[in-house]
């Protein structure tokens, strides 16, 4: 018996041509029971076979017209397509006619017999044909498989009972199944496909667009910078021309004094420089330390406040002193007069605090029943400074106590403090009486303070239907010139005993202020009398509150009064006993003044002048003779 032959199956049908293959090859031998008998051991099963084989020919012959009669699968594929639909090279088992054609495994799919597992043809023995159960086969592979006895007349497939009668040709070119969620699956995909690249072409229009809006925009920027360069050299041109037109004020001013007293001014500014700086609000100078502190307000929505800490020297050192937030905006500023190297200011975060030069901390910070909007030094004592409130209060600080003021009182009204000034004349560092000066919108105010209490009391030659909007003070002369402005719905009917500035050389066309008045008082005697000097009217800030100065010169020099015509934008320097302007002085910014200090720095006196985007620097010069 020869040997047992292993073979790979991939399926039902492979089995079968697989066990036809081994009968046709091992004559003689059956299979039984997974073992093999020869004929001389089994003559019975030989006869049987043989009588089964005359009957499977016998039904071949009977029924081959039967099974010669087509059927149709297609209107579209008759006979007149028959030669053409033959001539495609399908393979034949029999006719060898897939020697020329190569077929991939994707071509076969639907088009293979399920028993020898190859393409069946169009015709030939391996003709594509079917079953009344509906599966497919080559016409020689079911031929052989219903001449099995083992067959049993049954479809290799389902197991339905059938015959060689039942089998029926197809005659197609290729008979394949399309399955429909495949097909609905690739509709869809399909769709998707036309919808993205429909998405794609609008967004390359789009970006298209984009492309074109940004080579525009690139266009405008550099036409913008171009504008910007030549705006900055126009500026530049300008500030040339305004310093050069200052110093011709400067000779102006020299001669507007010259006409009315025929000799030369006791005491001049000359232009010296500016600092470009951001959001300048208010300053001090340091003039025995050359240093400048400036508070300054940070750009934005919000913005917060610094200290920027200033060297005068040549090598121009600037620290900034960073704040707590909730600092808020700082409303005034004072440097120790005893050159100690603190600092205090008031802010509108309730605060009063005092913080040292040389470290930049903060040395003390009192918290106040309201917002301070003004401060100063005790002229005599280091260690007191006073505090002018929102409300009208006014509150004294001995830093050697750190919980709070050892003297707090209630003003004549409770309108903003806006200036207070310590009065040396009645004060000595042993003396237990206290005198402040203090303004607000009703005029000057004098508080006596005696140890923790104190009493205000309005100064009544300082009484004027006008608002009081700035106070200066010289504690050399007690010299006060308090500024105003006339009351909202009221006339004001003070007549100003000199001359208005623009009978005295003052431009006053486009105006950008009100008319008020300045008025120069001095102060007499223990029990302050406070003697009417003169009066000027002025174009004063309709809005705001603007701060002036008494510069004192020192020795037997008299002092200046310096302060802003807001028609003209000239700082003003007159004569406070009779207000005779001794000098105009252009400012180099169309922003409001925010402040001006005069100090003694290097021997020589410094004048300065604040708006928002820079510092002004004057130098006080000789006499011209």
């Amino acid at each position: 018996m020869p040997p047992r032959r292993r073979y790979p199956f991939s399926g039902p049908g492979d089995i079968i041509a697989r066990l036809i293959e081994f009968e046709d090859e091992y004559e003689g031998f059956v299979e039984e029971d997974f073992g093999y008998v020869r004929h001389g051991e089994e003559e019975d099963e030989e006869e049987e076979e043989e009588e089964d084989e005359e009957d499977s020919e016998r039904q071949t012959r009977e029924y081959i017209d039967v099974v010669e009669s087509p059927i149709r699968v297609s209107q579209n594929e008759s006979g007149e397509n028959e030669n053409q639909i033959r001539s495609q090279g399908v393979c034949s088992s029999s006719s060898g006619s897939q020697e020329h054609v190569e077929w991939k495994h994707g071509d076969t799919e639907g088009l293979s017999c399920s028993i020898c597992m190859e393409v069946w043809t169009s015709g030939g023995q391996h003709q594509v044909c079917c079953l009344p159960c509906g599966h497919l086969y080559g016409f020689s592979c079911i031929n052989k498989w219903f001449q099995q006895r083992r067959s049993g007349g049954k479809c290799p497939l389902c197991n339905k009972t059938c015959s060689l009668r039942d089998v029926r040709k197809i005659y197609a070119s290729r008979v394949a199944a399309v399955d429909d969620e495949a097909h609905k699956r690739i509709v869809f995909l399909e769709a998707k496909l036309s919808s993205i690249e429909q998405k794609t072409a609008s967004w390359s229009n789009k970006e298209a667009q984009w492309k074109k809006i940004e080579a525009e925009l690139r266009l405008e920027v550099n036409k913008l910078k171009k504008k910007i360069a030549n705006m900055e050299s126009t500026t530049k041109g300008a500030q040339s021309q305004s310093n050069a037109a200052s110093q011709e004020k400067y000779i102006s001013g020299h001669n507007i004094y010259q006409e009315h007293h025929g000799q030369s001014p006791y005491c001049s500014f000359r232009h010296q420089g500016e600092l470009l700086i951001n959001g300048g609000r208010i300053f001090d100078i340091d003039g025995g330390r050359q240093i400048l502190l400036l508070a300054r307000r940070l750009p934005g929505v919000g913005g917060t406040f610094v200290l920027t800490q200033m060297s005068l020297h040549s090598s121009g050192e600037i620290d900034d002193i960073l704040l707590p937030p909730t600092t808020r905006a700082i409303k005034d500023l004072h440097l120790s007069p005893h050159s100690n190297g603190l600092a205090v200011f008031g802010s509108l975060g309730k605060k009063l605090s005092v913080i040292s030069l040389e470290s930049h901390n903060t040395v003390l910070s009192y918290d106040l029943p309201a917002a301070p909007w003004s401060c100063s030094w005790d002229l005599n004592s280091s260690h007191h400074i006073y505090a002018g409130l929102q409300n009208g209060m006014v509150l004294v600080f001995d830093m050697r106590q750190t919980t709070g003021p050892f003297a707090s009182m209630t003003g004549v009204t409770t309108n903003p403090v806006h200036t207070i000034h310590h009065l040396s004349g009645n004060s000595t560092p042993t003396s237990d009486v206290r005198t402040l000066l203090s303004a607000s919108s009703i005029g000057l105010c004098q508080w006596n303070i005696s140890g923790s209490e104190g009493s205000p009391s309005l100064v009544s030659e300082t009484g004027n239907p006008g608002i009081c909007i700035s106070s200066s003070y010289c504690p050399r002369s007690d010299h006060i010139v308090a500024s105003y402005r006339p009351r909202v719905g009221s006339s004001d009917d003070t007549v100003p005993t000199q001359p208005s500035l623009t009978q005295t050389g003052a431009n006053n066309s486009n105006s950008n202020g009100v008319e008020g008045f300045h008025v120069c008082h001095k102060r007499r005697g223990v029990d302050s009398y406070y003697q009417k000097l003169s009066s000027t009217q002025a174009i004063v800030d309709p809005i705001r509150l603007p701060r002036t100065a008494i510069i004192d010169f020192g020795g037997e020099r008299k002092e200046l009064f310096a302060s802003c015509d807001e028609s003209t934008r000239n700082l003003i320097l007159q004569d406070p006993s009779t207000f005779t302007i001794t000098q105009l002085f252009p400012l180099s910014s169309h922003l409001p003044l925010q402040d001006l200090k005069y100090a003694h720095v290097n021997g020589s006196g410094l004048l300065g002048l604040l708006t928002d985007d820079r510092l002004q620097l004057l130098r006080k010069e000789s006499p011209l003779r």
